[in-house]
């Protein structure tokens, strides 16, 4: 009977599930998002689809592989789509979620900035305080004036 630690990490188990690194197979879910949104994208698969459609509908009868209602055309679309879909809702997620951490990041700053504007605002009112209370130069010549016609003129 062996008995569970806690301080030390668990032995690896075999284990029959597929392993992926999520964050390599949400990039490339990315990648895949981004073509399928192009006309590129668009312009290849109008291009496909014209050429099954012509290829089944001209080509002699012993060549044509999906004849008329072209139900394999229907199906490989259909099966295009199916994966289609959760790779754009995938690649939707991790955006949503570099938004949220961008969102945040953003929030952070602007409360850094107002501390630091509040901080300034609170030393800049000091210093008008403090120059308030500082000699100017009209008030130094002025009693420097009174202060020389108050002397008497010793000669």
């Amino acid at each position: 009977m062996t008995i569970d630690r806690l301080d030390q990490p668990r032995e690896l188990r075999r284990s029959f599930r597929p392993h992926y690194a999520p964050e390599a197979f949400g990039k490339l879910a990315e990648e895949i998002a981004r073509f399928l949104g192009t006309a590129r994208f668009l312009v290849y698969m109008t291009g496909f689809v014209a050429l099954w459609i012509g290829w089944n509908s001209l080509a002699a009868d012993w060549l044509a592989f999906d004849p008329y209602p072209f139900i394999f055309l229907t199906l490989m679309l259909s099966l295009q789509a199916s994966y289609a879909a959760p790779l754009i809702l995938l690649a939707q997620n991790r955006q949503g979620d570099r938004d949220r951490v961008q969102y945040e990041q953003d929030r952070l700053a602007y409360e850094r900035n107002q501390a630091d504007i509040e901080y300034l605002t609170r030393e800049i009112a000091g210093m008008r305080r403090s120059i308030g209370e500082l000699a100017t130069r009209d008030f130094l010549r002025s009693e420097l004036q009174r202060f020389s016609e108050e002397r008497p003129e010793s000669s």
